[in-house]
């Protein structure tokens, strides 16, 4: 994977890809703000504002406006608010780069917040809101997460409360977009069939000419693990599956024992031959998914199991999985497994990374997060170093009873029946 980085004269830190193999060309502006960034008083403003930077801009005065012209080249854009970034991108025939720049940067700059949409978003996200929460599968990890993280700003929900939602002012939706949203703290990803002359024209007209750097860079408050007994969120529910969310806390993006720790996750539980997907759904029929999964931020992480269980069953499925993180403690992985997790996350790397779209996003959050980037190359090389002591190693530094955490959603509502069947 050939880029190029640069940063340009008012902060901003561009990052262009050449691909010779496609038509397309994604363009993708990422932010450093986010739930962790925000106070209680105004959590869900990230996400807030990613709503209304697509309802009008001076140049394009409504939301019809902006989709009309991007819908008439066929382009796909859109935007995503996370814990600890925000990102906008749209993606379109390299004939048509500019339209691209021309649209996010008026988004990014010059969005009207309206009064009367700024009033009707707040209906769209309770909403939303209301959809996540009514729908398990989906909640069980933000429960999951609010259990871990306790009363850190990382276990804050991305979408806000609804009460800061209906109560959160226009002045402090626009005092936050003008405090960090300026191009000291962006990072520009261009992926695709444009040429690094034409990316850095256009960004240099769109992004920088009349772009001033301000001061204001986000903060956010590190997460440190001081958990030292099993905790447990019971959601209840009446339904006919329960959702279940086991993890603990893990390492930082940046940790250099990540690549076994990925290694652990796909063995546990990453794909259709994995231990976990073998024991409990194929030998025993406890569950129609179950997987692991791993989430990691600039300070810390985590690894969890995640499985909807039929009611009547779940000790029994909570009794495997927990034997199972036991034997991986204990016993470590055999050469087989290793060989083939390290294969499986080769091939999803190369499978992932086929589109403009996924080059520009892999680029640009590694540099956004971490300051540094690394090449899909040099992340396979570090995985087929992993041995197995050392994801063994990590299996046991990470899978710590005393640190179990528990999110439930069901009928349910004594939480110590469940926490006594992992013993890990």
């Amino acid at each position: 994977m050939k880029y190029s980085l640069t940063k340009l004269k008012n902060g901003l830190q561009l990052i262009i890809s050449p691909l010779n193999s496609t038509e397309a060309v994604t363009v993708l502006v990422l932010l450093p703000v986010g739930s962790r960034y925000e106070s209680a008083e105004v959590n869900g403003v990230s996400h807030f504002i990613e709503h209304l930077l697509f309802k009008g801009t001076k140049k394009r005065p409504t939301a019809l406006d902006i989709s009309r012209e991007l819908d008439a080249v066929g382009a796909e854009f859109n935007a995503f608010t996370a814990k600890d970034q925000t990102g906008y991108y749209v993606k379109v025939a390299a004939d048509k780069i500019e339209l691209a720049f021309d649209i996010l940067s008026d988004m990014l700059f010059d969005a009207t917040f309206a009064s009367a949409e700024i009033e009707r978003e707040r209906g769209v996200i309770i909403e939303e809101i209301n959809m996540y929460q009514d729908n398990p599968l989906m909640y069980v990890e933000d429960v999951f997460e609010q259990t871990a993280f306790a009363s850190h700003q990382l276990g804050q929900l991305i979408s806000g409360p609804r009460q800061v939602i209906r109560t959160i002012s226009r002045n402090k939706i626009i005092s936050y977009r003008r405090r960090f949203y300026n191009p000291k703290n962006m990072v520009l990803a261009v992926s695709g069939a444009a040429s690094s002359a034409t990316a850095r024209r256009l960004a240099e007209k769109y992004f920088v000419s009349g772009r001033a750097a301000t001061a204001s860079a986000p903060t956010y408050k590190k997460f440190a693990v001081t958990q030292t007994k099993p905790r447990a969120t019971l959601v209840y529910k009446k339904t006919e599956q329960v959702q279940v969310c086991v993890g603990f806390p893990a390492y930082r993006l940046s940790d250099p024992k990540m690549s076994a720790l990925y290694l652990l996750a796909v063995i546990l539980g990453g794909n259709m031959s994995s231990r976990l997907f073998t024991r409990v759904r194929e030998q025993h029929g406890l569950a129609y998914f179950i997987r692991s999964s791993i989430s990691a931020y600039q300070d810390t992480g985590l690894l969890f199991i995640q499985s909807g269980l039929d009611p009547r069953r779940i000790k029994k499925a909570l009794g495997l999985i927990s034997t199972e993180l036991r034997a991986i403690k204990e016993s470590g992985v055999t050469a087989q497994e290793l060989a083939a997790a390290k294969e499986f996350l080769k091939g999803k790397l190369i499978l992932d990374l086929e589109d403009s779209d996924r080059i520009a996003d892999w680029l640009g959050k590694q540099q956004l997060l971490l300051r540094k980037i690394q090449t899909p190359q040099q992340r396979i090389a570090k995985l087929k170093a992993v041995t197995a002591a050392q994801v063994q190693r990590a299996a046991n530094e990470v899978i710590n009873k005393k640190r179990t955490n528990l999110a439930m959603i069901g009928p349910f509502t004594n939480k110590n029946e469940f926490l006594t069947l992992l013993d890990v």
